[in-house]
């Protein structure tokens, strides 16, 4: 290990060392991630993000996950993208309720550059209100990145879903590669990049695995790194799937926070079927972000109220709200 101390970022990493922090014993792998997580962060502080399905169904993917495919019969109409103020007026409501990041996320293979002025007044109008601004679009083109940089555009999300070798259990219709090209436009554009991906598909431990070890062996840590746990969808492939053991979920979570130790990592969807206490050990493991308001595209998610109650029993505050404190590691 060319680094010696554990907090400090790596590319270098190994399937076998990520494969052994998952093998650690629970309490010594959540020791460390927590350890590790307050190096760089405020353990108190949780940063918040709002959601927007600006375009929701007909999608051209076949993720086996998803109720927007055009593939699947789930029940999910097409719509078309939303108007600029619209979207621009629930940002406003999603800042009144607390949200420091406002993310708008179209179903789409890829953006479409008849609908990039839209897309672009959109961020532009959100990044007015003082809100960051994050868009999940499809697969992107360098000169499109450029574009959503100059509306003023702060984070893009791209998952990479899972690990290489389980990825085309999940969709066919684009490849690996493609994703890590548009993750490539992303930095190129500086933009910052979220990627994370999803639990509970039916992927192994080693498959989980993988997945972080692409993570941490991009040119640059995601800026956010959303762990997502599987919402079954029914009419689509994965819509029965066996839910992944919450112990392994913080597992993964704490794994994310040893390999990304500078990122944000974020509780996506699933929460809504987590307990309060699981939440906590995500929270104790390396978790620093989650969604908030009662929906996450077309899934259920906490309401505000249960939200604020957990925040007010965990002794967690808005990520910048309070005094940060200062990271001890030092590149």
């Amino acid at each position: 290990m060319p680094l010696t101390d554990p907090a400090l970022p790596r590319h270098d990493w190994t399937l076998a060392e990520v494969e052994a922090l998952y093998d650690l014993p629970f309490t010594e792998l959540v020791f460390r991630a927590a350890e590790v997580h307050r190096r760089w962060f405020d353990p108190s502080e949780v940063q918040l993000s709002r959601l927007l399905s600006v375009k929701t169904g007909g999608c051209a993917e076949n993720c086996g996950y998803c109720s927007q495919s055009q593939h699947f019969e789930t029940g999910v109409p097409a719509s078309k993208l939303m108007e600029v103020q619209s979207v621009i007026a629930e940002a406003a409501q999603a800042k009144a309720g607390g949200a420091q990041r406002f993310c708008m996320g179209a179903a789409w293979r890829d953006l479409k550059d008849r609908d990039l002025p839209k897309v672009a007044a959109m961020i532009s109008g959100v990044k007015a209100l003082g809100l960051e601004t994050c868009a999940t679009l499809g697969m992107l083109q360098p000169h499109q990145a450029a574009a959503l940089k100059e509306a003023g555009l702060d984070y893009y999300n791209h998952n990479l879903d899972t690990g290489p070798d389980y990825y085309s259990t999940v969709v066919t219709t684009r490849t690996y590669q493609d994703r890590l090209e548009t993750l490539a436009a992303v930095r190129a554009a500086d933009i910052s990049v979220c990627c994370g991906g999803i639990v509970g598909m039916g992927e192994t431990r080693r498959d989980r695995a993988g997945l972080l070890l692409a993570l941490a062996n991009l040119p640059e840590h995601p800026d956010s790194l959303p762990i997502n746990d599987l919402m079954p969808i029914k009419g689509t492939p994965l819509g029965d799937s066996e839910p992944v053991d919450g112990l392994e979920f913080v597992r993964t979570v704490a794994v994310a926070r040893l390999v990304c130790p500078k990122g944000v990592v974020r509780l996506s969807a699933g929460r809504e079927h987590m307990s309060r206490e699981l939440q906590a050990l995500c929270f104790l493991a390396g978790a620093n972000s989650m969604f908030v308001g009662g929906k996450l595209l077309t899934t259920r998610n906490p309401d505000e109220d249960t939200d604020a109650k957990l925040f007010t029993d965990l002794g967690l505050r808005p990520m910048g709200s309070g005094a940060a404190a200062e990271p001890v590691a030092a590149e």
